[in-house]
């Protein structure tokens, strides 16, 4: 099953824009940053306040020593005997009697293991102690003397537990309640993540305003590329006024260097687009002059040509034969000479007729003078209902549909269906269409069949000379009009497809 182009631009960081990366590695950077320093917290809190709990637990444990008889020792005091504590009341509880003790803070747990017995409490809220289950029990008497230690009670939760043993070989055990630790603790991770998410909802709406604005000049420099991609630079003279301004072409910055180099790149292309333009004007000029000059000898050579087919029982065979080889050639080079100079002057922005032009009666008249030019093919004609009429030169229209029809004549067999056909095209528009049956146009030369001397010979039959400008003039005559020429060529199947506007273009 295939994904979206935008679903896998989503999945890759690569495909991402550079506003989507900066933003995202700024977000990254901050919520690695808070993180850190939130577990920083976290961490130094809960020593700091398992610290004071340690403190207020070795002072209870004191006291409850004391109040057992006597603090951890090695052995007896000196003498032999231990000091008599002063009588206490009786338990009140299941626990030890040092649980009742004035200013024993509510949940505090503590045990006494005396020779494998042990006895262990809570004291509540009210005062009262309660009993703690066997497993608890048993866990607060394996725990080392010594050291605080972590345990989590069964059925309590966890506490600071610290065990020390009198003299006597009592083990005295104290314990506090790691909960208010802990409700600290998660007081201050759920403001930690308030605060983050609403640092990242800031940090999200200034780094989208500060990117934005720091790519603004990047987006003015891309604007400037892509309006000078748009220009038609192929042909003719171009000329490129835009520029990136000087404000975002300063070299000591990132996105100035490179609006410099566009300009330096621009100034380049303006440079060698103008040496183009003028060496395409002084061959276009070499062309148009070369050919009007080419006329006159060129007649004059038609007409002792003429001259000389005149008299041709007064001259031998091959002097005949060789006059009308020249006359025949000369028709030919003049045929050249005369497409040359339309090519040099089309070039030249030399303007067409602007008139009205009906292509309905065009049509029928270049069909006819196929059909008598080529009788073997067969030529068939579609036409529309009404009449269909533009603006532009009858002349240089009537060469278009001439010559295509003259294309398919040379270069398609005896019996070759040629069908014209002509129909509205958008707005007042036109369209015609020269499709014929014969052997096709190379892919491989398809897209240069509009160039200057190009030729299909190698795959179409040739049975007539061409000078290879034939479709070059189509393509010129079209182009002067504002309108475009295409070619759709298969074995069996070749159409030429022109689309006119309306009205000449200026």
């Amino acid at each position: 099953m295939s994904s979206s182009p935008r679903a896998d631009a989503l999945r890759s960081p690569r495909r991402w824009s550079l506003r989507a990366r900066l933003l995202v590695g700024q977000v990254l950077l901050l919520v690695i940053v808070v993180v850190g320093i939130g577990a920083a917290t976290e961490l130094a809190l809960q020593q700091f306040l398992v610290h004071q709990l340690d403190t207020e637990l070795i002072d209870m444990q004191r006291r409850s020593l004391a109040d057992v008889g006597g603090g951890p020792s090695l052995g007896p005091p000196p003498g032999g005997q231990a000091p008599t504590p002063p009588p206490r009341p009786p338990s009140q509880g299941p626990g030890p009697d040092f649980l009742d003790r004035r200013g024993i803070q509510p949940d505090t747990v503590g045990a006494l293991v005396n020779q494998g017995s042990v006895t262990a409490g809570k004291i509540g809220a009210d005062g009262t102690q309660t009993a703690l289950s066997d497993t608890a029990r048993q866990q607060l008497a394996a725990v080392a003397t010594g050291k605080s230690v972590t345990v989590d009670l069964d059925g309590q939760g966890r506490y600071r537990v610290v065990a020390d043993s009198t003299w006597e070989g009592k083990t005295v055990i104290t314990g506090l309640p790691l909960a208010s630790v802990e409700a600290t603790l998660m007081r201050v991770l759920l403001i930690l993540v308030i605060g983050t998410a609403a640092v990242l909802i800031v940090a999200i709406t200034v780094g989208i305003w500060l990117i934005r604005r720091a790519l603004a000049p990047l987006d003015r420099v891309a604007a400037i590329a892509t309006r000078v991609a748009d220009l038609q630079l192929d042909r003719g003279e171009v000329a490129l006024p835009v520029r990136v301004p000087a404000a975002d072409a300063d070299p000591r910055t990132e996105v100035g260097q490179l609006g410099s180099a566009v300009n330096r790149m621009l100034d380049h292309i303006t440079s060698a687009l103008s040496a183009r333009h003028d060496s395409e004007t002084r061959v276009r000029q070499f062309l148009a002059d070369a050919s009007h000059e080419l006329r006159t000898p060129l007649a004059a050579i038609r007409g002792y040509a003429e001259l000389a087919q005149r008299k041709r029982a007064e001259v031998p065979a091959d002097v005949a034969n060789a006059m009308g080889r020249v006359d025949s050639e000369s028709r030919r080079m003049t045929g050249l000479v005369e497409d040359m100079l339309l090519l040099a002057r089309l070039d030249s922005g030399r303007g067409l007729e602007h008139e009205p032009v009906d292509l309905t009666q065009l049509t029928v008249d270049a069909v006819s003078d196929a059909h008598i030019a080529g009788p073997e093919q067969q030529w068939d004609l579609e036409l529309p209902d009404e009449p269909v009429v533009i603006t532009g030169d009858a002349a240089r229209l009537h060469q278009v549909l001439a010559n295509l029809l003259a294309n398919a004549r040379t270069h398609t067999g005896p019996g070759t269906t040629v069908v014209t056909s002509l129909d509205f095209d958008g707005d007042r528009g036109a369209v015609w269409r020269v499709t014929d049956d014969g052997p096709g146009i190379p892919a491989a030369l398809q897209p240069e069949v509009f160039q200057r001397f190009a030729r299909g010979d190698s795959s179409r039959s040739r049975r007539a000379g061409s000078t290879g400008l034939g479709l070059a003039i189509v393509a010129a005559v079209v182009q002067a009009h504002g309108g475009d020429i295409v070619v759709d060529s298969a074995p069996g199947h070749t159409e030429f497809t022109v689309r006119l506007p309306g009205d000449v273009a200026d």
